[in-house]
């Protein structure tokens, strides 16, 4: 069929719902409704699609639309919820499972008559992991079934007077109701609020005399100190005493309304930074332990540990972004593996994202933000030159979530890609300006072929797992709800660890190492890229800067 997605933004979901409908035959064009009901208007004119779907919207679609094509709209609740906040209010009220409904549009808003529903269960994660996980999941199935149903033309939707669909109406839910009370909260109570905004809105709040929105949060089982003083700094996140423990915050946004010349989520410490005056004390950094004990909760974007003849590497970045620092700090944990005596090494596989490559927001605040690029970048292609040249021992990336760019790359400088059935890969930097580094033209042609390669790279679409593991950019699908990728991870690790093969398969892949290094050292590889990207992070009108300010701000492209 000819399927025209509606969507507020390009987000997870959309791309997701893109990927698997096109995977599935379909005709897909994509139109984004924050570009006003007259580009909705001449899309549906332009393209004449048979099915409209919308899979994230926030603001009606044009009632000619509805009215004269079949519109299905995804709602992020079970039928007969109905309000723009049903994921926060699922999560304030501690739901065990949520449900998510596909809905043909009409006036009233999530009124419409039901053509698929899913259930699904309610992890304590964040809204916006919860988002990408378990709800997209629910979403995605929602979605085919109700394409399918269309399609097949005998099928009659459930109208939501039926007796057996409870309504129920909820407001927007507002940052009154999200207001964390530091003297009373119980570190329970306040993680809850922090991970029911975790993306968006954030938890406003005040630290050191500033209006800033909290994003994230992690217990703390060790640090205490007077409820809501601020305790220590780990890894960019700041720890903050509640009336029995403390949580950790990763990231910090200020209000727009503030003046601040950088009003976008980036980690904690470097918004405290900002506007702390030299002379005032700064908070103890207190680092983890990379093999951290398995009785503590704490929070640690790095961790370490080894089960016989594997070691597992997990990282988990918020939003998947890896600037700098962090680009440092998990190569010295690579470094670190590399020196356990193990025969496999597992990268990632943790839920939610693998990796989106370098860290926009965090160059973004930068005094240079052209400097901070390279030097993001650099470090980058420092830790995905290290996984690409390890030879004594088999690489396998676990991705339990969607990759995008460098990271992406950072995936296929391993020996095996492992994706959860549920991720979307975009392996393609262009909608950013940039040509790309990480090795890219070596890793990314050897799996897929120059031809496909080129394709992707400058097409720049998502790819569903299914069709990347189709391709050759995935090894192995793991179908697993997301709670269940890790320790299905660790079962697999543990069988290919247990392979007699294995040795031989190491022996080989040094030897193939050692023959491409031949043909061309991977040090032409990262130099021509390099080159490129130079130029463009260091030219103030290459299109890279505008577009990178308008992406960190959700402002449209271009916007300043």
């Amino acid at each position: 069929m000819e399927i025209l997605l509606v969507a507020s933004a390009f987000n997870s979901l959309s791309q997701r719902v893109y990927a698997e409908l096109s995977d599935q035959g379909h005709r897909v064009d994509v139109v984004l409704a924050s570009q006003g009901d007259e580009a909705v208007r001449t899309a549906v004119r332009a393209t004449r699609p048979e099915l409209i779907v919308a899979p994230m919207l926030k603001t009606a679609l044009p009632e000619d639309v509805w009215r004269e094509h079949t519109c299905l709209v995804v709602h992020p609740g079970p039928p007969g919820d109905r309000g723009p906040s049903a994921l926060d209010w699922a999560i304030a009220d501690g739901a065990t499972h949520w449900g998510v409904t596909v809905l043909q549009a009409e006036a009233a808003m999530d009124a419409g008559a039901v053509w698929a529903a899913e259930t699904f269960p309610v992890p304590e994660v964040g809204k916006s992991d919860l988002y990408r996980g378990e709800m997209s999941d629910a979403a995605s199935a929602a979605v085919l079934q109700a394409v399918r149903r269309y399609a097949e033309g005998s099928f009659k939707p459930k109208p939501q007077t039926d007796p057996s669909i409870r309504v129920l109406w909820r407001d927007a839910f507002r940052q009154e109701q999200r207001r964390i009370d530091w003297d009373r909260d119980d570190t329970r109570t306040v993680v809850r609020k922090l991970r029911g905004a975790d993306s968006q809105p954030g938890v406003l709040d005040e630290l050191l005399g500033r209006e800033l929105f909290l994003h994230g949060g992690h217990p703390e089982d060790r640090l205490r100190g007077r409820p809501g003083e601020l305790l220590a700094t780990r890894a960019g996140a700041i720890c903050r005493a509640t009336v029995d423990g403390a949580v950790w915050i990763p990231e910090l946004r200020p209000r727009k309304a503030s003046g601040d010349p950088a009003p976008f989520r980036r980690p904690s410490a470097s918004v405290l930074d900002s506007f702390q005056r030299p002379a005032e004390p700064r908070l103890p950094e207190m680092a983890a332990p990379l093999e951290l004990p398995a009785d503590r909760t704490t929070f640690t974007d790095i961790r370490y540990r080894q089960r016989g003849d594997v070691g597992f590497l997990r990282f988990s970045f918020p939003g998947g972004a890896m600037s700098t620092e962090h680009c440092r700090r998990l190569h010295a944990a690579y470094r670190y593996a590399l020196t356990r005596p193990t025969r496999l090494l597992v990268l990632g596989g943790a839920r939610d994202f693998f990796s989106n490559g370098i860290h926009l927001n965090v160059i973004e605040a930068a005094p240079d933000s052209a400097g901070e690029s390279w030097s993001n970048l650099n470090a980058m292609d420092d830790l995905v030159e290290a996984v690409l040249r390890t030879t004594d021992r088999l690489v396998v990336a676990a991705l339990g979530g969607n990759a995008a760019a460098g990271g992406v790359m950072l995936a296929l400088a391993a020996d095996e890609v492992w994706c959860r059935s549920g991720a979307v890969l975009n392996p393609h930097y262009r909608r950013m300006g940039l040509y790309g580094s990480e090795f890219w033209t070596y890793s990314l042609p050897r799996r897929v072929g120059v031809e496909t390669a080129h394709r992707l790279t400058t097409e720049a679409f998502p790819v569903s797992a299914a069709t990347a593991a189709r391709i050759g950019l995935v090894d192995r699908l793991v179908a697993t709800p997301p709670q269940e990728f890790g320790a299905e991870v660790d079962r697999l690790a543990a069988a290919l660890a247990g392979d007699r093969d294995l040795e031989r398969r190491i022996e080989a892949k040094a030897a193939a190492r050692q023959a491409d290094e031949k043909r061309q050292p991977l040090a032409e590889y990262r130099r021509d890229e390099l080159a490129r990207m130079r130029a463009i992070f260091f030219d103030p009108r290459a299109p890279y800067h505008a577009l990178r300010s308008a992406f960190v701000r959700k402002q449209p492209a271009g916007a300043r």
